[in-house]
């Protein structure tokens, strides 16, 4: 794989760090500024709007630009963002620092998937974007401990100018190893936009808001589940959360391997295996052993189907593939967003710390209605309603 590769990961690293510390210095946030812990969570809804806001917006801006030159201006002004957040005079300006932090997100992945892709033959696209993803899952089995630990030692400014200066590495690196790209030839934000009007972009994305919240309803309350069901030591949950990690980084990497080879199926596959090991979670949980082997399970799951859903909007998304990569991150944090609101609904029900792992199966299971529809739809020829013509071309990757 070339070097470039590992130059696109290491900004994933770096902003994967940032998205994903936020839940471990809360309470440090919270002491600094004087309010609660609900009120400093704000800091973790802030970025995810940041996402959703900045995907769109940012790759339809610079969809005329040279690729390599996009990379580095997001990585600029992730870096700034995370330093505006580390000098932060008042609680508001945190919140809008967190904003701007989270804008280049979307589509730094999105724009790095389509340059990882063009890197590497066509029978290794969804590999090399997988390495590149796994940045992201990296981040969260040292970037995010490291993280927390500087900001109880240091506190939590010092870990936002730690990732500061990861993101001045991230430029460094990117500029040496990740050679031009050329934006392609006639492409304009007008192009970008033209994705949306494809159906199967929309069923893509569907499946990942909806099927990936199944895996977000379980494990946003993985540490209440753990301590107060399977009776672990809180001193015990950040171990539990790093082999979750691991399990992340290990279905990033198989779930491109097999995307390469089996597209759709992978994607078929990755959605079944949330629904069973998330019903085996809820079952199970009274026994250690068997609880953090599925938890473990539940990262390998989840993360497998990533890199297949990134590669099946770049694919379905043809002369537009930068804004449809970059939307699998809104949806995914919508998909964040919706699992830990659903999952907090069934437990104020009255259903019990194991309702989340139910729930998520079934989200779990429309995911993969929506992915047979929409290879069945693919088998057919048939278009959904109000839906763009097909390309009368197949679909490729601009260089």
């Amino acid at each position: 794989m070339p070097l470039a590769l590992l130059a696109l990961a290491a900004g994933a690293f770096g902003v994967g760090t940032t998205e994903f510390v936020a839940m471990g210095i809360l309470p440090d946030v919270a002491a600094g500024f004087g309010v609660s812990i609900p009120a400093a969570g704000y800091i973790i809804s802030s970025y995810a709007v940041g996402v959703v806001v900045g995907a769109p917006l940012l790759t339809a801006l610079g969809a005329r630009l040279d690729r390599k030159i996009l990379l580095l201006a997001l990585l600029a002004l992730f870096t700034l963002g995370n330093l505006a957040t580390a000098l932060a005079p008042t609680f508001e300006f945190l919140i809008a620092a967190r904003v701007i932090t989270a804008l280049p997100h979307g589509t730094f992945f999105g724009v790095g998937a389509v340059v990882a892709a063009a890197l590497v033959a066509p029978h290794r696209r969804a590999q090399a974007v997988s390495l590149v993803m796994a940045g992201l899952t990296v981040a969260n089995i040292v970037g995010v401990p490291a993280g927390t630990w500087a900001a109880q030692a240091l506190g939590w400014r010092t870990t936002f100018v730690f990732i500061a200066l990861m993101g001045l590495v991230s430029l460094a690196v990117v500029a040496l190893l990740v050679p031009r790209q050329p934006a392609q030839p006639g492409a304009s934000a007008v192009q970008e936009l033209g994705a949306l009007r494809r159906g199967q972009v929309w069923l893509a994305l569907l499946v990942g808001a909806v099927g990936f919240g199944g895996m977000f309803a379980s494990y946003s309350y993985i540490s209440p589940m753990l301590t107060e069901i399977t009776g672990l030591a809180e001193a015990v949950v950040p171990v539990v959360l790093a082999i979750y990690g691991v399990g992340m980084t290990v279905g990033m990497l198989v779930g491109g391997w097999a995307a390469d080879r089996a597209l759709l199926p992978t994607i078929y596959g990755a959605l079944t295996m949330i629904a069973v090991v998330l019903l085996a979670l809820a079952a199970l949980l009274t026994y250690p052993w068997f609880a953090v082997a599925l938890v473990f399970l539940t990262g390998v799951a989840g993360s497998s189907l990533v890199p297949a859903l990134q590669m099946r909007l770049m694919n379905t998304a043809h002369d537009a593939p930068s804004l449809a990569a970059a939307l699998n991150h809104s949806a995914l944090n919508f998909a964040n967003a919706l699992g830990a609101w659903l999952g907090g609904v069934v437990i104020a029900a009255g259903f019990g710390l194991t309702a989340p792992s139910l729930l998520g199966a079934g989200l779990a299971v429309l995911g993969l209605i929506v992915a047979l529809y929409s290879g069945l739809v693919e088998r057919r020829g048939v278009r959904p309603a109000q839906t763009a013509p097909p390309a009368t071309s197949p679909a490729h990757l601009p260089a």
